[in-house]
């Protein structure tokens, strides 16, 4: 979320357990399948192999998201993302129409589940459960994350300046915690290490005291029962696994604690414990997307403790590692004079893979973004850019040319967020009538939503579209060996150019000219599955230009089983669409250049074009 408050924060949430239910009673007949649109895919769930997260047909695959929403760390909608399943489908048709995403964090809210102590409330659930619908039909996976900051709206007094989100009243009241307060506090994360309040809570949490663990434990068994009993088993499919904690947090160590021995002797059992949950609940099949420390990897050097489940050993494919990355020093306006530029975090970026690599597993950034309006929002276009890029690569663009080997594989991230009613919003902070909060995105003054509503209701975006809406190798058949994507997105006029074709290719740049291009290359694992790679809206069919060792195209058919190079819809009905890529064989060197730049070229420019790519990639990859 923001500032150097933003992402010092954050903690708590989750629901799913054997507790007490009051609400709406739960069904006891199956859940009516789902549209046929909504099976996008073969009906096995995403699981882990050899470091990447894995589709049923075998083939490596990417999530490209956002988080949906926070909406939910507000009160207007009960803790809900969306007003209403409408909204919430409105939403999920803009995020793959629009933003290109394949995949969601959806947040959830422990107070809202489990606003009685020891007793779920399956109203939300089933609320929570029909919006969730609203993805899965879409074609897009779910991963959901019971979300907190400062642990809890109800540690705030109705005069603050802040407020938290996360832990129900019940749970705040059991600690006779000291009245907050923050002193003389710049930004909301402050509130980490300088509110007695919010250090008390969280410390008591991850102590369990009052049994604060022991119960939200439960909570999370209990939703999660409830959403594999009643979302369909093509729907449940779709969930990819569950994120147990946001930004964990010590509040205060013990003496002589640190944050590695924190993580080690409070946080990675927490996380078995939840483990255990989710395999009680039904979930024995899909991972958990465990966070380190919440300063882990944060790039201000003073902020940096050692940890990242170091003392974890082989996570293994049961879990996932999940970090976030904000730019702090962009955030904070003076530790950072000036713009990102290529290759700003690659570093930032390689040690994510690195970490995951050496535990075992495969990654995913759950959460990045920079702040919309401000003071610093005048960065948010090339820190946004040099993020993607990270993303896609650990070689900056000025390099990955002659070193596409060292790209590493291609990470899953969910940029922070997706706020229908950014700018619309009608909060009343800490439930006070005469702090009613309507701008940004509602919430301790954070503006980092890359989709608004518009005055007439259609939802538009906040960002150059050429940046979100990206190519990405969705789905890979056999081992991905080097992506790079350069989306020419825009800086207010100018034309942010990272990774030019080099004139060492003269052809392929005279192919590219100005347009935008992406370049994936793969070996083949023997599958019959094709690659896909998501289309961006700037690639209409009838302007896309391919060209690959398996066939170049102009204007790509419609995709057919002898198709080796073509075009189909997405799944899920939005209009979007992917190109599939087919080889037949097995431990082959694959590479395919997608461009938008061309206009009608010729048979013997595409052909000079795929003999310098064949040459390049024989050379460097």
């Amino acid at each position: 979320m923001s500032s150097i408050r933003a992402r010092l924060l954050t903690v708590l949430v989750v629901l799913c357990g054997f507790l007490t239910v009051t609400g709406a009673p739960p069904a006891t007949a199956a859940t009516p399948a789902a549209p046929s649109g909504s099976l996008w895919f073969d009906g096995t769930p995403l699981t882990v192999q050899n470091g990447r997260f894995t589709d049923g047909q075998g083939r490596e695959v990417v999530l490209r998201g956002y988080n949906v929403s926070g909406e939910t760390k507000l009160e207007e909608n009960g803790g809900l993302p969306f007003a209403s399943v409408a909204d919430a489908r409105t939403s999920a048709t803009a995020l793959r129409a629009l933003g290109g995403g394949n995949a969601v964090r959806f947040l959830l809210s422990w107070a809202h589940a489990e606003p009685v102590r020891g007793q779920v409330d399956t109203a939300y659930l089933a609320a929570v459960t029909e919006q969730m619908r609203a993805f899965l039909d879409a074609g897009i996976r779910v991963y959901p994350d019971f979300h907190q900051d400062l642990y809890s709206r109800h540690l705030f007094n109705t005069g603050s300046w802040y407020t938290g989100d996360g832990a129900p009243k019940w749970a705040v009241d059991a600690g006779s915690y000291p009245k907050e307060s923050c002193g003389i506090c710049l930004f909301w994360g402050q509130n980490i290490t300088q509110n007695a309040a919010v250090q008390k809570a969280q410390y008591d949490f991850w102590h369990n005291t009052y049994g604060l663990q022991d119960a939200f434990l439960a909570t999370a068994r209990t939703s999660m029962t409830y959403l594999q009993q009643h979302l369909n088993a093509g729907e449940f499919a779709g969930i990819v696994g569950f994120d147990p904690y946001n930004e964990p947090y010590a509040g205060s160590y013990d003496s002589g604690q640190a944050s590695r021995t924190w993580e080690r002797d409070l946080l990675w059992p927490f996380y078995v414990k939840f483990r255990a949950r989710m395999d009680a609940a039904g979930w024995q099949d899909k991972p958990a997307f465990v966070e380190p420390n919440l300063f882990w990897n944060a790039n201000i050097s003073t902020q940096k403790q050692e940890g990242g489940l170091l003392d974890a050993g082989t996570l293994g494919p049961r879990y996932v590692f999940n970090t976030h990355f904000y730019d702090q020093k962009a955030i904070s306006g003076v530790l950072m004079w000036g713009k990102a530029a290529d290759g700003q975090y690659a570093s930032d970026l390689a040690a994510v893979r690195d970490r995951a690599s050496t535990a075992g597993t495969t990654a995913v950034v759950s959460e990045f973004g920079h702040p919309l309006s401000g003071t610093v929002s005048d960065k948010a276009p090339t820190v946004l850019k040099a993020m993607y890029q990270a993303l896609d690569s650990r070689v900056p663009g000025a390099s990955w040319w002659n070193n596409p080997a060292a790209s590493g594989p291609v990470l899953s991230g969910s940029q922070w967020q997706w706020d229908l009613y950014n700018g619309r919003h009608h909060e009343l902070m800490n439930g006070n009538p005469d702090k009613v909060v309507t701008s940004g995105d509602g919430w301790n003054d954070e503006d980092l939503s890359a989709v608004k509503l518009d005055d007439s209701g259609n939802v538009t975006l906040r960002q150059d579209a050429r940046l979100l809406d990206r190519i990405y190798p969705s789905a890979t058949a056999g081992t991905t060996l080097a992506f790079t994507y350069e989306d020419r997105s825009r800086d207010g006029s100018a034309t942010l150019t990272w990774n030019p074709v080099p004139s060492s290719l003269p052809n392929v740049a005279r192919l590219v000219g100005s347009g935008q291009y992406g370049l994936l290359v793969w070996r083949s694992g023997g599958g019959t599955a094709p690659t896909e790679l998501h289309l961006p809206a700037s690639f209409p069919a009838s302007a896309t230009t391919v060209v690959s060792d398996l066939g170049t195209a102009y204007a790509p058919p419609a995709y057919t089983a002898s198709t080796p190079v073509g075009v189909a819809a997405e799944p899920g009905g939005t209009g979007s669409r992917r190109l599939l890529l087919t080889d037949t064989d097995s431990g082959v060197l694959h590479y395919a250049l997608v461009t938008n730049g061309a206009t009608a070229p010729s048979a013997d420019l595409l052909g000079a074009a795929r003999s310098e790519l064949a040459a390049w990639a024989a050379a460097h990859v």
